[in-house]
């Protein structure tokens, strides 16, 4: 997959990050590496494999489930939020 500026552009907007004009053209050629490295991987035989497969014997360890007894913790998390407004996290719109 080639990466030009229109494509770079987008993915700042989806990702809201800023990528300074004399690094484009290396974050280009970057993600345009790691774009060729998933597209070796789709070339890769995985006919027959079972895609639950899991390299932990017995599958995922699981743990109890208990609930935070915290009274104080929806403070602290609305505190460490960017931005918020009414206990609720405040997002830019993504949607165009």
């Amino acid at each position: 997959m080639k990466f030009d500026d229109a494509m770079l552009q987008r993915l700042e907007k989806l990702s809201m990050l800023k990528i300074e004009e004399a690094k484009r053209a290396e974050m280009i050629t970057e993600l345009e590496k790691i774009v060729g490295f998933v597209e070796i991987l789709s070339e890769l035989d995985t006919e027959g494999l079972d895609p639950s497969f899991s390299t932990l014997e017995g599958g995922t360890p699981m743990r109890e489930d208990t609930p935070d007894e915290n009274p104080q913790i929806r403070e602290i998390i609305i505190e460490n939020a960017p931005k918020a407004k009414d206990d609720y996290f405040v997002v830019p719109a993504i949607i165009e």
